[in-house]
């Protein structure tokens, strides 16, 4: 059983992988309403995001602020929760 590989032209999988990119519709849904493979079509889109990242936002200060306040605020809920556990942990084994 002999199966012969699909070339497609450049200008299809460039096309195909800007429905993708622009529309931001999923890798499945282009693929199959092009009738073509979905590892084929996100193999390519992997490429083109490779080749072209995505430029990383500019934090600015309040971003800084809030970030710092977040993780302060999680280590406190985290500390309280082991206490939580431990308090629960000893009431359970002195009611038994």
């Amino acid at each position: 059983m002999s199966s012969s590989r699909r070339r497609y032209s450049a200008q299809f999988t460039d096309e195909a992988v800007q429905l993708v990119v622009r529309t931001g519709s999923s890798i499945a849904q282009v693929a199959r309403d092009l009738g073509i493979n979905e590892g084929t079509l996100g193999h390519w889109v992997q490429v083109w995001r490779l080749d072209h990242p995505e430029p990383e936002p500019e934090v600015t200060e309040f971003d800084r602020e809030k970030m710092a306040r977040l993780e302060s605020e999680n280590r406190r809920l985290k500390l309280e929760n082991e206490f939580l556990k431990k308090a629960a942990a000893f009431f359970a084994k002195e009611n038994s």
